[in-house]
C-alpha cells in the first residue's frame, strides 16, 4: 500500500492534490503515486484554516475515488491531562534555568507518537486487519510505503522508518521542491491559497504568530493560554528541571526568519492570506 501522511498544510496537501490530479490525467510526478489512503490525524491544537484545508482535500479525495481518514489523536488534551502527572511526548519546549539563561529541550517525539505511529496502527490494524500481536505475514514486510510531506528545505529532518512493515519516502525531497513549489501548484492549479499547518502549541511558533491568533482567533489564543498557563502550573511536579515555555521570542527580539517565503518575488506569510 501508498500511504500518506497528510499534515494539511501546503506540503502534504501538494502530495494529496497532485496523486488526485494523476488519478485523471497525465502522470507529471511518477515519485506520487495513487494513494491507498490518505490519512489527516487531528491533534485537537490546530488552527482554524487547516480544518479548511482538510475538508478541501477530503472533498478532492472523494470525487478522484482515493480513500481519505480522519483519526483523532489529542496531544492538547494528553497534556493538559497528564503533563507533570504521567508520561507525555516529548515537546521542544523553551527553558529559562535560575540563573536566567535560555534553552531548548532537543527531544522531540510528538511528530512521531501523534502521527506516525498513529497511521502505522491504523494502517495495521484497521486496514490491513491484523489482530493484538499477531505476527507480520511475509508479504507485508517492507512492502508498504508511508509517504511524509517534508520539503527540500527540510531534508535534515527525514528518516528511516523504524516498523519493519513500512518504507518511509518523501517524495517533494525526491522531486526538489521547496515550500514555496507547493504553494504556488495548490493556488495555481487547484485555486487554494494554502498555509502551514501547525499546533497551536508548537513551540517552533514566533511572537508574530500568537499575535495573529489573538487578534484573530480567540478561542484558539484561549487554548493556547491555558496550555501555557497548564505548563507554569505542572512543571514542577514534572521531570522537567527548568522553567518552560511555549515561545522562544521570550527570550530576545522578534525574528520572521521562518515564517515567510518568497513566491514570486513576494513574501508569503506562511500562515496568512494576506500577500506583502
Amino acid at each position: 500500500m501508498n500511504i500518506l501522511s497528510c499534515g494539511a498544510g501546503m506540503q502534504s496537501t501538494a502530495l494529496a492534490l497532485i496523486s488526485c490530479d494523476q488519478t485523471r490525467n497525465k502522470v507529471v510526478h511518477p515519485q506520487v503515486p495513487r494513494y491507498d489512503a490518505i490519512i489527516y490525524c487531528d491533534l485537537g491544537c490546530e488552527p482554524a484554516w487547516v480544518a479548511d484545508q482538510v475538508r478541501f482535500i477530503e472533498r478532492t479525495c472523494v470525487d478522484c475515488n482515493i480513500p481519505f481518514y480522519i483519526l483523532q489523536s489529542n496531544l492538547y488534551q494528553d497534556y493538559m491531562q497528564r503533563f507533570g502527572r504521567q508520561r507525555v511526548s516529548a515537546m521542544p519546549f523553551w527553558t529559562l534555568d535560575e540563573q536566567g539563561k535560555a534553552g531548548r529541550i532537543a527531544r522531540r517525539s510528538c511528530t512521531v507518537d501523534y502521527k506516525v505511529l498513529m497511521i502505522q496502527k491504523f494502517v495495521r490494524y484497521e486496514l490491513l486487519g491484523y489482530r493484538p500481536y499477531q505476527r507480520l505475514r511475509p508479504e507485508d514486510i517492507g512492502t508498504h510505503e508511508l509517504h511524509i510531506g517534508f520539503s527540500s528545505e527540510e531534508a535534515h529532518r527525514s528518516f528511516p522508518s523504524r516498523h519493519a512493515m513500512f518504507q518511509n519516502r518523501f517524495p517533494l525531497i525526491e522531486m526538489g521542491w521547496e515550500r514555496k513549489d507547493c504553494y504556488a501548484y495548490n493556488l495555481d492549479e487547484w485555486g487554494l491559497d494554502s498555509k502551514a499547518s501547525a499546533c497551536l502549541i508548537c513551540p517552533f511558533h514566533r511572537n508574530y504568530f500568537f499575535h495573529h491568533i489573538k487578534n484573530n482567533f480567540p478561542a484558539d489564543y484561549a487554548s493556547v493560554v491555558n496550555f501555557d498557563n497548564m505548563l507554569a502550573k505542572w512543571q514542577p511536579m514534572s521531570k522537567i528541571k527548568n522553567r518552560v515555555f511555549l515561545c522562544r521570542d521570550l527570550f530576545g527580539n522578534i525574528s520572521h526568519d521562518n515564517g515567510f517565503i518568497n513566491f514570486r518575488y513576494r513574501l508569503i506569510l506562511l500562515f496568512l492570506t494576506i500577500i506583502r
